[in-house]
């Protein structure tokens, strides 16, 4: 089977980001001339997944007006003749994919967030993007390697990056042995140990692949870490019924749920935009030289 569904949860705060996120959500924060959330949905598109599932939150409703089309704008600007406006406009979402919103009526944790999807998916695999994670993966996105890892393995998998040891209490941690020089068989996942109990230092980030058995299981899990329903709980009791496989990808992630990591991914697609990215460059210089003055 192939992955033709991706899940996006998108109901929380984006406390961290306040007071920018009091009234809009943190997944439309732009990166340069895009929102956060349009690059993680392209990544899907990208892998060959035709229905987007937004599960939401209250105050959410800019991302559904994102998707949906905008008859209004879209003659405005063909009646002045921008056309590459329009077909950007028009891009954001292709016409043979499908995208629905399901509203997530608590803030009760990414495990709850993905349950809220179950009948929409129903019973085949699907993708989970978390929209924080920006991963720049060049030609060959993350998802899409993953993509690929599945129709060898027909199972689920989970993105996997090495991070600093004290840093894991932030992120799942897995024990993995591996298989080949990227993927390998889950052995145990705990969500956010502290360092002097981590069984590795390999951190979940914000991409999966999970067939439909995780949702049994998830209505089935107690809340966890935080007092949420945590889906790194999930993953590990789907570890006592069917393979999990970790996923090393190859990307550079921009942790995009800090104010760091977004101002990273800011500049660095902005070096790299294709219209931009010279006079960014050019500025960048001028500004760093005048800090030695």
């Amino acid at each position: 089977m192939k992955i033709k569904k991706a899940v996006f949860p998108v109901g929380g705060l984006g406390t961290r980001f306040l007071p920018a996120t009091k009234a809009s959500p943190k997944e439309m924060l732009p990166v340069v001339d895009k929102p956060l959330i349009q690059y993680a949905v392209k990544e899907a598109i990208d892998a060959g997944c035709e229905e987007i599932i937004f599960v939401t939150g209250r105050g959410k409703r800019a991302i559904e007006d994102h998707f949906d089309v905008s008859h209004e704008l879209e003659t405005q600007l063909e009646a002045a003749g921008k056309h590459d406006l329009l077909e950007e406009v028009r891009g954001i979402i292709p016409e043979h994919i499908t995208a629905v919103a399901i509203r997530q009526s608590r803030p009760l944790g990414l495990g709850h967030a993905v349950l809220c999807a179950k009948r929409v998916v129903g019973n085949e695999p699907f993708a989970v993007l978390l929209a924080d994670d920006m991963i720049y993966g060049g030609r060959n996105p993350a998802l899409s390697q993953m993509c690929d890892e599945f129709e060898k393995v027909q199972s689920s998998i989970v993105a996997v990056e090495e991070v600093d040891p004290s840093e894991t209490h932030k992120y799942g941690i897995v024990k993995t042995h591996m298989q080949s020089e990227r993927t390998g068989k889950l052995e145990s996942i705990v969500e956010k140990p502290l360092p002097e109990n981590a069984p590795s230092n390999l951190a979940v980030v914000g991409r999966y692949i999970l067939t439909p058995e995780i949702f049994e299981l998830l209505e089935n899990t107690s809340k966890g870490s935080g007092g949420e329903i945590q889906l790194t709980d999930g993953i590990a009791s789907l570890l006592d019924i069917q393979d999990v496989y970790s996923y090393a990808y190859k990307g550079k992630r921009y942790d995009c749920g800090s104010k760091l990591g977004y101002l990273a991914a800011t500049v660095e697609y902005g070096v790299n935009h294709k219209d931009l990215g010279d006079d960014f460059k050019f500025y960048l210089k001028e500004f760093v030289a005048s800090l030695d003055d």
